[in-house]
């Protein structure tokens, strides 16, 4: 609960466009239930990314799926000015490398609205490419498929 303000400050945000936002307070509840009721439902779901030198709670990543998501998704998110330091990096391949070798998923994609160039780059960092065929609810979003490793 101590990462739920900083989340619905973010959500409330303009840099939560990507993510549907901005969004009121409720919706932001309930987008952040949603990362945590999937841990007990599909035995994944989302973690908040710390910084080691302090504590403070920096953005999040998470593997995603269910009736929402087409396949299982590994998404990052980050609060301002903590981009470019290699922290979703870091947390997202870690997150990937468990779902693919603990989980045994047999695929795993981004959803990336096609406007969003910073995760763009770090997807494309990941070894991820563009699947153009790949299903997806939101027509703006491009799906990048990312490897196993």
């Amino acid at each position: 609960m101590a990462d739920w303000p900083v989340y619905a400050a973010f959500m409330a945000s303009d840099g939560a466009v990507y993510m549907g936002g901005p969004v009121a307070e409720a919706a932001a509840w309930g987008m952040f239930c949603h990362d945590v009721a999937q841990w007990s439902l599909m035995g994944h779901g989302s973690l908040m990314i710390e910084s080691r030198a302090d504590g403070t709670c920096i953005g999040q990543v998470g593997i995603n799926s269910g009736p929402l998501f087409p396949e299982h998704e590994l998404g990052w998110l980050l609060y301002p000015g903590f981009e470019g330091q290699g922290y979703a990096l870091e947390a997202a391949t870690e997150l990937r490398r468990w779902g693919f070798e603990v989980l045994g998923l047999q695929t795993l994609v981004s959803y990336i609205h096609r406007d969003n160039e910073k995760s763009r780059r770090l997807a494309e960092r990941l070894g991820a490419v563009l699947d153009d065929a790949a299903e997806r609810h939101d027509l703006n979003d491009l799906v990048y498929r990312h490897p196993r490793t």
